[in-house]
């Protein structure tokens, strides 16, 4: 039986058991079916030199891996390293292994992304992490990892532990050849000292000849083994046609080491065995900075993701039972006590205590919570024993949405990263044309090749699209990491761009300027009614001011009994219904009673207060009013934000008066009331056609409407859900004072941008120029374009003082 290759993976088998697929002008022979559909991928985006680059490689088919691969679809698996949306779809953080360069990157997206229910890919190129979310019921998770090795790629899930395992193996690798350089560079340089000694008294021939062998044995492990990063990024560069830096770093260290090689034999020239040494480690070095740097910034995503607790103590009756997370549901108890974290967030059934939320606000003042408060995953009970109960599953929970927001933010790119990146890959060919111009100029010029080359070198040497290329994600991952650890969540790395170009900042009263928990200060008992009535209509909602009278009746010392309300339904901005046993209960403000013809008169001592009114079968049976607070330093921050030159409004679905009062207290000129929520919308929506980029800051359901129309949408972390899933940052501790960080984060994030941007630009207007002109030796070509990443890194590093003097 004759042998034939798959024309995808290269691998021999029997011709009989081969696909025939008769599509192409020439019949192309596939071992299965998921070869044939890579194939034909490939081609159809016009990838056809994928088979070129690859030669004689053999892929391992996906047939192949099934038995390996089929693991990935086992229940255990998939509740440990696959979460669920929303929207009831799958999705898993890989580690893709093979990823050299953004080529890798483009051709896992786009093969992943063909297939047949993959919803989402994208995939980081700084630690190889992919987000891929999926329909189970349309491809499984074996699938996708076979597409993933059917290309040439390996992948694996992504876990903290194990990913800060491979970055320590990662620093002591780049240690060890950091080490090795600096070790020939020292040793290099006193035999350079007496060479060029030699070079001006005097020096006998074989002297120097023991010399540049010398130097020869120091300069080769230096360029092999320090600089192997850079000859495995060009070889991947050029393989997928991209000209990059260490493309240009290898060629300016290989042809210097190659002429200084041809100088030593033929003692016809000088050679330059310590231009190799210097060049490699100078340049290693800025590379070994810029590793720990990133490695830094990511670190805060890895310590949040590292932070989550793996088990929680579940309440059954007289029973505690030690369980994993993921099996907590909603309504279920959980115990934590001194020193625990909390796991999934919940309502305190039991106890108070103190609670460090430094994790997530960044505030190392402890807060006390009691019985009813809200406490939230991330935070430590710090000295006492609290039962509560959880109110979401641990997905969905804000430690959880924490780490995942902090991921997508990193996956996604500012627009002005990826104009630099467009200009790096330009910069590199320029740079080895005009190097190319240069060889050819001074060896006419001078009449020696030697001149020409060592020229060219340099020009090739000091050019540092690095600089250029490191310009925006360096300064964008120091200023999410910053903005993190202050508890200020960019979805994306673009919105810090989008949000320092804002001049506008609109903000939401209750819960956004005000402390959101406003206090029953009146209150009046038309009629005798069940209070159980009022507080489970009450409860069901999570307006600030069904919870403030939530408070006031677990505070009256009234018996409570839990009732089940049925048909219950929330109107916006103005309350909720709902029935119970036939009875029809109503609870809201004065414009709900008046549309179901329940007239209502607000006492005129009761003006500046929130107004909340309670019906039974169309008769009003009691009001409340209701007064909030200013947040603490709510003024301070809002006069520091105009300080920015930010035109700040306020919006309020609440009447005239209070509106007035709160805007007056907090310093706000600019403000409109008894607005609903299409009107806050609109509000915004004629804003941004007047030109103004609008910022929108809020916290309810009812804002979700003006949060969606807004340039840069802010959600208060304790808001609605809602809220939070239609926002771009989320502020985790509430604080007016971290819309004022925000604003100061992103626009030092982007001026620092710029400025890396500018400087990367005018040190090669300067240096190049000097370069093709014969002023600069490779040596000092080497020690500049180093000393150059370096100063963007430095400066890109000056965004974690802005809040220092805060």
């Amino acid at each position: 039986m004759s042998k034939q290759r798959c024309d995808h993976c290269h691998l021999e088998y029997d011709s009989s058991m081969l696909l025939q697929d008769t599509t192409f002008q020439t019949p192309k022979f596939f071992c299965c079916k998921g070869c044939q559909g890579v194939f034909h991928l490939l081609k159809d985006e016009g990838l056809d030199t994928f088979y070129k680059k690859m030669g004689d490689t053999t892929l391992e088919p996906p047939k192949a891996t099934m038995d390996d691969a089929s693991r990935f679809d086992l229940d255990g698996f998939i509740s440990k390293y696959v979460k669920t949306t929303k929207e009831g779809l799958n999705e898993i953080a890989l580690i893709i292994e093979g990823i050299h360069c953004s080529a890798c990157v483009w051709l896992n997206e786009k093969v992943l992304s063909k297939q047949e229910g993959i919803v989402e890919v994208s995939i980081n190129y700084t630690n190889h992490k992919a987000k891929i979310v999926w329909d189970g019921s349309l491809i499984k998770l074996s699938q996708i990892i076979e597409t993933i090795r059917s290309i040439g790629y390996n992948a694996y899930p992504y876990d903290p532990k194990s990913g800060e395992e491979r970055a320590t193996a990662q620093r002591r690798e780049y240690y060890s050849k950091l080490l090795v350089g600096i070790f020939a560079t020292m040793n290099v340089m006193w035999i350079a000292i007496a060479q060029y000694a030699g070079y001006f008294t005097g020096m006998e021939s074989n002297i120097k000849n023991i010399l540049n062998f010398a130097e020869f044995i120091l300069a080769t492990p230096t360029l092999f083994y320090t600089g192997s990063i850079y000859f495995k990024g060009a070889y991947y560069g050029i393989k997928h046609r991209y000209i990059t830096m260490d493309f240009l770093v290898a060629t300016g260290a290989t042809l210097t080491y190659i002429f200084s090689l041809y100088a030593m034999f033929s003692r016809n020239a000088e050679v330059y065995f310590d231009s190799v040494t210097m060049i490699i480690t100078f340049v290693f070095a800025g590379k070994y900075l810029e590793v720990l740097t990133k490695k830094k910034a990511v670190d805060t995503l890895d310590a949040f993701g590292s932070a989550m607790p793996t088990e929680v103590t579940l309440i059954k009756g007289d029973e505690k039972i030690l369980t994993s997370v993921e099996s907590i549901e909603v309504g279920e108890i959980i115990e934590v006590r001194a020193g625990d974290k909390v796991a999934i967030d919940g309502i305190i059934l039991e106890g108070e205590g103190s609670f460090d939320l430094s994790r997530l606000s960044g505030e190392s003042i402890p807060v006390l919570a009691q019985k009813g408060d809200k406490i939230l995953s991330g935070s430590i009970c710090l000295d006492s024993v609290i039962r509560y109960q959880a109110t979401n599953t641990f997905s969905s929970s804000m430690l959880s949405k924490l780490v995942t927001l902090l991921e997508d933010a990193m996956n996604k790119k500012p627009k002005i990263e990826k104009l630099a990146n467009q200009i790096s890959g330009y910069f590199s060919r320029t740079i080895l044309l005009l190097a190319f111009s240069t060889l050819l100029f001074w060896s006419y010029q001078s009449s020696s090749f030697e001149t020409g080359l060592i020229i060219a070198i340099s020009v090739i040497v000091i050019a540092c699209p690095c600089a250029l290329s490191l310009a925006t994600p360096v300064a964008t991952l120091v200023g999410l990491g910053l903005a993190a650890k202050r508890g200020i969540l960019f979805k994306e790395a673009g919105f810090i761009e989008s949000m320092a170009k804002c001049d506008t900042l609109v903000l939401d009263k209750t819960g956004t300027i005000t402390k959101g928990k406003p206090e029953v200060v009146e209150h009046l008992y038309l009629h005798n009614f069940d209070h159980s009535l009022l507080y489970a209509l009450v409860s069901s909602s999570t307006h600030p001011i069904s919870q403030g009278i939530v408070r006031f009746l677990q505070d009256s010392g009234t018996t409570l009994a839990l009732k089940q309300l049925e048909h219950i339904k929330t109107v916006e901005a103005k309350g909720v219904k709902a029935f119970f046993e036939g009875h029809k209960l109503l609870g809201g403000n004065a414009k709900m009673m008046e549309e179901e013809g329940i007239m209502v008169a607000l006492p005129h001592n009761l003006d500046t207060l929130s107004h909340y009114f309670f019906a039974l079968d169309g008769v009003l049976v009691a009001s409340f009013g209701l007064r909030d607070s200013l947040k603490e330093g709510a003024c301070e921050s809002i006069a520091a934000l105009k300080e920015l030159g930010l035109h700040v409004i306020m919006l309020s679905g609440d009447h005239l008066k209070v509106t007035q009062e709160i805007a007056k207290e907090a310093g706000i000129e600019t403000y409109e009331a008894a607005l609903l929520p299409h009107e806050k919308a609109a509000y915004i929506e004629a804003l941004r056609r007047e030109g103004k980029k609008v910022v929108m800051a809020g916290d309810g359901i009812n804002d979700t409407l003006a949060l969606s129309q807004s340039e840069i949408a802010i959600a208060m972390g304790s808001g609605a859900d809602v809220a939070v899933d239609v926002s771009d940052v989320v502020l985790t501790n509430d604080s007016v004072n971290s819309l004022y960080e925000a604003f100061l984060i992103a626009r030092k994030s982007l001026r620092v941008v710029k400025e890396n941007l500018l400087f990367s630009l005018l040190y090669n207007v300067i240096t190049v120029p000097l370069a093709m002109s014969g002023y600069v030796i490779p040596l000092f070509a080497a020690l500049s374009m180093s000393l150059s990443s370096l100063v963007v890194v430095g400066n890109s590093m000056r965004i974690k003082n802005v809040l220092k003097r805060l």
